[in-house]
């Protein structure tokens, strides 16, 4: 059953991990797929995978944190595919690690603006064009850490508490306008975000956090953002939905 036929989608950082997963499963259930990412090479691979399958899709580098790049990227949807009806805000870094006393304020700077300015550019971008499309359902990339704290990442704290605010609000604002806002919260997922960034020993210890005893796929994580796309969660609006192995639970 291809549950977004006919349905156009943004998804943003799609040239790896998360967002490629999604970008893959969103064209194998027939949406056209608008692939962003601010990495050309990685953008482009997934580009070429999706249109060996057959289906539609269009790749457009784009900064996350950059309003004008937001809006670029909704302009060239609706002119490759004559509007927008999904958007998955899923650009996201992980910043440094120290105390806050200690906090590199350029790490900061450019943790918010990708993961939360990120988002607001993107909704701010994407709502217009859905609301001109008769309506349409956003799910922006949150994450456990949008629940709970996480010794010296409180940039990436911040700003995924942060989105699911921010999710919860464009929900009561927009959801009786056609078009529903959703949160996904993902546990430590293997993505390359994560294993090029820390040794083995500190990957099976936080393996170890998750009650499952493993990292999160990322096909996993797209299976609930294809399901919250579609219209089997017609009733599923300003929700926030862990995928976490279990990790919320302790």
């Amino acid at each position: 059953m291809e549950l977004l036929k006919n349905k156009t989608a943004i998804i943003t950082g799609a040239g790896s991990g998360i967002g490629e997963s999604i970008a893959l499963l969103f064209a194998e259930n027939g949406a056209k797929v608008v692939v962003t990412d601010i990495d050309e090479d990685g953008g482009n691979r997934v580009l070429k995978a999706i249109l060996k399958t057959g289906a539609e899709a269009i790749f457009v580098k784009s900064n996350t944190a950059s309003f004008e790049d937001n809006q670029r990227v909704v302009t060239e949807a609706q002119r490759a595919f004559g509007g927008v009806h999904i958007a998955v805000n899923n650009a996201g870094i992980g910043g440094a690690q120290a105390p806050i006393g200690e906090y590199p304020l350029e790490s900061w700077d450019k943790v918010i603006g990708v993961n939360l300015s990120g988002v607001f550019y993107g909704m701010r971008s994407q709502i217009p064009a859905m609301l001109e499309a008769g309506g349409g359902a956003i799910i922006n990339m949150a994450s456990i850490l949008g629940q709970v704290g996480f010794d010296y990442s409180c940039a990436y704290v911040a700003a995924k508490h942060a989105v699911v605010g921010l999710t919860k609000n464009a929900a009561l604002e927009y959801s009786a306008k056609g078009i529903r806002v959703n949160a996904v919260g993902p546990g430590f997922i293997n993505t390359p975000l994560l294993s090029n960034n820390l040794p083995q020993e500190q990957l099976d210890q936080i393996a170890a956090l998750h009650p499952i005893g493993r990292l999160g796929k990322p096909e996993e994580v797209a299976e609930l953002v294809l399901w919250l796309a579609s219209e089997k969660a017609s009733f599923v609006c300003g929700s926030y939905y862990a995928i976490d192995g279990g990790y919320l639970a302790r």
